[in-house]
């Protein structure tokens, strides 16, 4: 019994802890702990075992090349690509928690209610990967259509917490698969896997204001529901 609230405890402490770091100080993460991430993560478990999560690890030059040239798109406002259709509205309960965690990362970085040019100066960032030294990006194959979305979805959750025991900082990114197209010119993804999203990764400023917030989590009697 002891050994078992203890890893609960461990766990527990994983996911209060970990956060979406908006902020890293540049340096990389050594390639072995990399792989020691990735051995938790392909570890999660799926629709008859068909692993459908492929994953491209992106550093250095290519990551900079990319950097660049989406950066550059979306501050033009070109035009967007994405394999997965984006949520096209928020209602309700999900538009309230989003406007909640948009304007928490707005106050913690000193940005005042109104201030669109400001608002939109920080969405960018977004498209500079937060200036984080590794970035990747998470695909599954077409064929495996809303299944293999979900799975790759626990795929990701493991990814995270895996960082997160390594200290090791991340924050998951839908916004970047808008760009599919430009990611494809600087990753070797094929057209039969669907780009889902990004994962920018490495070791945050725990300083930075942007990292001083973190998001609230809805009540259990909000989302769970008993039947006996």
């Amino acid at each position: 019994m002891k050994c078992e609230a203890k890893s609960y405890e461990m766990l527990l402490s994983l996911t209060k802890s970990r956060y979406s770091c908006r902020a890293y100080d540049g340096r990389p993460v050594a390639r072995e702990d990399i792989a020691r991430i990735l051995e938790i993560a392909r570890t999660a478990p799926s629709d008859c075992n068909t692993q459908p999560a492929m994953i491209y690890i992106v550093s250095g030059p290519a990551l900079e090349g990319l950097r660049t040239e989406m950066f550059e798109r979306a501050l033009t406002g070109g035009e967007r690509t994405s394999d997965v259709p984006p949520i096209r509205t928020y209602q309700g309960v999900y538009q309230e928690r989003r406007r909640e965690c948009g304007w928490s990362l707005y106050n913690a970085v000193g940005v005042k209610k109104g201030d669109r040019e400001g608002s939109a100066r920080q969405a960018q960032e977004n498209f500079r990967f937060f200036g984080a030294p590794h970035l990747a990006i998470i695909t599954a194959h077409k064929d495996l259509l809303e299944r293999g979305l979900f799975d790759t979805g626990i795929y990701l959750g493991h990814f995270l917490l895996a960082a997160q025991a390594l200290d090791v900082q991340a924050i998951p990114q839908g916004a970047i698969a808008h760009y599919a197209v430009i990611i494809r010119n600087h990753v070797p993804i094929p057209t039969e896997q669907k780009v889902i999203c990004g994962v920018s990764f490495g070791y945050g400023l725990k300083d930075h204001p942007a990292n001083s917030f973190r998001t609230s989590r809805a009540r259990l009697t909000e989302s769970v529901v008993f039947v006996d």
